[in-house]
């Protein structure tokens, strides 16, 4: 297996260096002019970076489909991975590692390209200035510190448990310097980011995991293995295809810019090869796994190779975008307000601007929209099955997961940054409204009901997955209801009452984590008090009122003590983005601690309804089950536990 690792590491990169060079002498990416009176980095950083920018990618992606193939795509050994898993997983250590000293060469090279500075002459203070200081630095600092926890975690141990978390951890271990590349310097830089990001990692899990295939293609389970990697392929593709039209769009600013600029010709290079990827994968479904199922593997290698080839070509046009100026990415032309939000200043508020003037964000769109069709999937195949499925809930989730678009993605979106009493209201529909409905379409219930189990055993499908992180101690801990709550009541207190919530604002990342722990935080508090899916603990529901009595008070005090505060909250970044037109700080902010006070009180007390209802009906069926134990005592001529309790007090002295 060693010898197929170095073969499709070599064919990749090779085939990624012979686009490269040309791309990016055509598109200008590299720049080699000495300009007297300027510094120099000289003659080999101008072509290391993109080099070693390459090289980190290749790695990256062979680590992300060595650790998927060993993981979820190839049978295991009970709760271990199987023996080609634990080749796999060695495999996945040694690629780790050199990744990781590709990462500091990159460091290295990019301080020498910032500074004007050949690597040689480069001093330990400037390298680890740019390391600790620069948005940059610290995000090659972020990803080298995963990857040494990936090289760590790929040799811990054996369990299929285990190799899931690596693989998760590779694959974030990659998006720390997407966040500070190029399109974090566009206009509209949330759709800039986050496109990219779905791109590289959907790009990543396809191109990996078809390299991961390669290098087991004598086991066993080859077929079967194949068939699951198509699937997954086929969503790539179309994650692949629909963020990087996005990301074009927004880096080209005109469809024109398409064949009238040097960017956007290689643009529809690699518009050219995706199709080809894409004809080659309808090829494999079409013909290869047929004859792979009939123990002809040749086929599916011939057609797997000139993918790879393809694939490492499209790896190498997008360093070459990564490095040459696009017609819309210069900073420069952006006034200092734009280049922080990422758009221009909104105008006063209106109705018809809130809820128009979108600012989509391509995660929860696509979170969205793959959402509602998995859950339509579901339901349709329930009710192909001949089963039930209630419409209430299929609206519920419905929704829920519009709302969650809704209140990220239209106008009110732009004015959620730069008004606090309008990130206010976004807060509490995030970590109310929306998560009342998700919890309300029960999709845990639905996901245990519709989807399949896989035809070998030995194979963990989406089902066993899902059944295992219920059962897990994790799972067990965070539904806790006093966890759960003090998870909500620190998202209020630990957020506000601190300097988080402005550095949290300055970063698109921070943004988006802020939102996903309202909507977690939330769900978290009203599965324990409401769900009804399974693996929740069994809790009297006059506990749950209590629970839910305690998140009222910690929410009225929240909104109490924000409105008598006299202390601005994100001072730093509510002063640099505060528009013109807008009330005064404080008087803003109280309209957000008032907004904060009275809007809990419907969702409270529709979930105090629900709670009483449960009550009520849990007592009716302990009513009953005493009733029916009662009765089949006097049956059975025995006396029943009431009787004996009444016979017991009665003989108690007076």
């Amino acid at each position: 297996m060693k010898s197929r690792t170095r073969s499709v590491t070599a064919l990749v990169a090779g085939t990624a260096a012979v686009v490269l060079v040309p791309a990016l002498m055509f598109a200008g990416g590299v720049d080699t002019t000495v300009i007297p009176g300027l510094p120099d980095a000289g003659p080999v950083t101008p072509w290391a970076l993109p080099v070693v920018t390459t090289l980190s990618d290749l790695l990256a992606v062979l680590l992300a489909g060595v650790l998927v193939t060993a993981a979820f795509l190839l049978p295991g050994d009970g709760p271990s991975v199987s023996a080609h898993g634990w080749q796999l997983l060695r495999r996945a250590t040694w690629l780790a590692a050199a990744w990781l000293l590709v990462v500091v060469a990159r460091i290295l090279f990019s301080v020498s390209d910032v500074l004007g500075v050949p690597v040689p002459e480069l001093g330990v203070q400037p390298v680890a200035g740019f390391a600790l200081s620069i948005s940059q630095g610290q995000a090659l600092m972020w990803q080298a510190g995963l990857i040494l926890l990936v090289v760590v975690l790929s040799r811990a141990g054996l369990s299929r448990g285990l190799a899931a978390v690596t693989t998760i951890l590779a694959l974030v271990a990659i998006v720390p310097p997407v966040f500070t590349g190029h399109a974090a310097g566009a206009g509209d830089h949330q759709l800039a980011v986050s496109s990219l990001v779905l791109h590289v990692l959907a790009a990543t899990l396809w191109i990996g995991g078809l390299g991961g295939l390669l290098l087991v293609r004598r086991a066993r389970a080859f077929p079967e293995a194949v068939a699951r990697y198509s699937r997954l392929a086929l969503a790539c593709l179309i994650v692949t295809a629909v963020s990087g039209a996005a990301n074009a769009a927004v880096r080209l600013g005109a469809w024109s810019e398409l064949f009238g600029s040097r960017y956007g010709l290689l643009v529809l290079a690699k518009v050219l090869a995706l199709g080809l990827v894409g004809l080659i994968g309808a090829l494999h479904r079409a013909r290869t796994l047929p004859a792979l199922r009939t123990g002809r593997p040749r086929a599916f290698l011939r057609l797997a190779v000139g993918e790879l080839v393809v694939l490492g070509a499209a790896i190498g046009l997008a360093v070459a975008l990564s490095r040459s100026p696009a017609p819309q990415s210069e900073v420069a032309d952006l006034d200092p307000l734009t280049e922080l939000l990422g758009f221009p200043a909104p105008l006063p508020p209106t109705g018809l601007r809130m809820l128009g003037d979108p600012l989509p964000d391509m995660f929860i769109l696509s979170l969205t929209v793959a959402g509602i069709a998995a859950y339509l999937i579901g339901v349709v195949r329930l009710r192909k099955a001949g089963h039930h499925w209630p419409l209430a809930r299929t609206a519920s989730w419905t929704g829920g997961l519009l709302l969650l678009a809704a209140i990220t993605c239209l106008g009110v979106a732009r004015y959620a940054y730069v008004l606090f009493s309008v990130h206010m209201i976004q807060h509490m529909v995030l970590s109310m409204v929306v998560p009342i409905l998700l919890v309300g379409g029960a999709p845990v219930t639905l996901a245990l009901r519709a989807l399949r189990r896989p035809a070998d055993p030995r194979v963990r499908g989406p089902r066993e997955w899902l059944l295992i992180v219920l059962h897990s101690r994790a799972a067990r801990l965070f539904t806790h209801p006093l966890v759960a709550l003090g998870i909500y009541v620190a998202s209020l207190y630990g957020l506000y009452f601190s300097d988080l919530l402005g550095i949290l604002m300055r970063y698109h990342l921070g943004h988006l984590a802020m939102i996903a722990h309202f909507v977690i935080a939330g769900y978290l508090l009203f599965w324990v008090l409401i769900g009804t899916d399974p693996g929740r603990r069994r809790i009297h529901p006059a506990l749950l009122v209590m629970v839910h009595f305690l998140a009222m008070v910690a929410h009225a005090f929240f909104g109490f003590v924000l409105l008598q505060s006299a202390t601005i909250i994100g001072l730093d970044w509510y002063a640099a983005v505060h528009p013109a037109w807008a009330q005064p700080l404080l008087d803003d902010q109280r309209l957000g601690a008032g907004l904060a006070w009275a809007f809990g009180e419907l969702p409270a007390a529709a979930i105090l309804l629900v709670l009483v209802r449960q009550w009520i009906r849990s007592d009716e069926r302990e009513q009953a089950r005493t009733d029916r134990a009662s009765d089949r005592a006097v049956a059975a001529g025995e006396d029943d536990e009431l009787a004996r309790y009444n016979a017991y007090l009665g003989s108690l002295p007076e």
